[in-house]
């Protein structure tokens, strides 16, 4: 593609927004040439060859300290606060997401727990009903003994937030598709109802990485990722990611990663920025992959339902092709059957290994009920249409 070209396509003819990389870093030597595609961005952002020896490829730098040239003259002081790899890797989230700030943490959980420590005891949290097992689990185990009460709601129907908006309410945490339903919230919908509030919209970009979606275009203020999934890709890393356009929300997030101290290593980071080489590359097959594997179920006489937002049988399928520039890897079905006959074809497959976790190159398969989603009552697990007979697959 040509630098002046600011249009692309990916193998199926699906535009992809060309951005600028806004992220500056002291460390890092960013692209500004705001002609350059998903694709350059993710093998170049934040990936200048090593200054000091020439090496293509940014060293791993495994030292915790660092030499200054006279007190409080340095690049990097310590690696808690700082290391090359990671500011390296921070550089090439902020570029896919357009944004000016990246931040990368030990875990999708700590980046969670890092983006609720910015509010203040005595601060209401808006959060989609249909969350992530471990956000909903942080929120409403943990979150409390912060001083923050959450309120789940329903946000396929963006008008459900104005009923719950209250005085002290400071953010709302979308996710979407959202995990395991693969039900669609509409980010620039929720983000102008929030605004009109004063409030903050953060969401959870996991399930289609920013190859597909881009929240902070559509109007949300933060992105977060569990980069163990798809940025990463290869089922190797732990780690989590943010990044925001907003300088007051990244100060704060600056000084609480510094202060809490989840950091990742300077060999996931290395690990990670690896995988984003490919991940333009990795979201387009996952994406063809999981259409024809949802297609084939939704023929298949022993398949009640298809939860795919790439089938025309999607309720929020307009939504999708709108809000979203590919459909990505997860494809949930509900078995005829019970959780038994779940439990049988969880045990016969073959390319699909029975596991927890997603967005790897390999293809994986679980059960929501019993296993990522088994912290949840089974009252609020039947409310969110997590039946005993619902599959979730992770399409390599």
């Amino acid at each position: 593609m040509s630098p002046a070209n600011n249009t692309a396509t990916d193998a199926n003819g699906v535009p992809i927004a060309i951005s600028p990389n806004r992220f500056v870093s002291s460390h890092a030597v960013p692209i500004t040439d705001a002609g350059y595609g998903f694709g350059t961005l993710a093998i170049h952002a934040g990936a200048s060859p090593d200054p000091a020896t020439g090496a293509v490829i940014p060293p791993l730098s495994l030292s915790t300290t660092f030499k200054q040239r006279a007190v409080g003259d340095f690049v990097y002081e310590y690696s808690r606060s700082d290391n090359p790899n990671r500011a390296n890797l921070e550089a090439a989230i902020a570029a896919l997401e357009h944004a000016k700030h990246g931040f990368a943490f030990s875990s999708g959980s700590a980046t969670t727990a890092t983006v609720l420590n910015t509010l203040q005891p005595g601060s209401h949290v808006i959060s989609v009903n249909d969350v992530y097992g471990g956000t909903h689990r942080y929120l409403n185990k943990v979150a409390g003994s912060l001083g923050i009460e959450t309120t789940f709601v329903d946000l396929a129907n963006v008008d459900n937030l104005r009923d719950v908006v209250r005085e002290n309410t400071r953010l709302v945490w979308i996710e979407t598709p959202t995990n395991p339903t693969l039900r669609l919230v509409d980010i620039t919908a929720v983000s102008d109802i929030a605004h009109e509030a004063g409030l903050f919209v953060v969401v959870d970009n996991t399930f289609l990485s920013p190859y597909f979606q881009n929240p902070l275009d559509l109007g949300a203020d933060l992105v977060v990722h569990s980069a163990t999934k798809y940025i990463n890709g290869h089922s190797d890393v732990v780690m989590g990611v943010a990044a925001t356009n907003n300088d007051a929300l990244a100060s704060k997030m600056r000084f609480l990663q510094n202060a809490i101290g989840a950091v990742p290593s300077p060999f996931d980071c290395y690990q990670a920025q690896r995988g984003i080489k490919t991940l333009h590359l990795r979201m387009r097959q996952h994406a063809i992959n999981a259409q024809r594997v949802a297609e084939f179920l939704e023929g298949s006489e022993y398949v009640d339902s298809v939860v795919y937002p790439g089938l025309e049988s999607h309720p929020q399928h307009e939504l999708a092709k709108r809000q979203m520039r590919g459909f990505g890897g997860m494809v949930s079905f509900r078995i005829k059957g019970n959780t038994h006959t779940a439990d049988r074809f969880l045990q016969r497959t073959r390319l699909f290994t029975l596991a927890e976790s997603l967005g790897g190159v390999e293809s994986l398969a679980e059960l929501p009920a019993r296993m990522t989603h088994a912290g949840l009552a089974p009252e609020e697990r039947n409310e969110l249409g997590i039946t005993e007979n619902l599959i979730r697959l992770s399409v390599g």
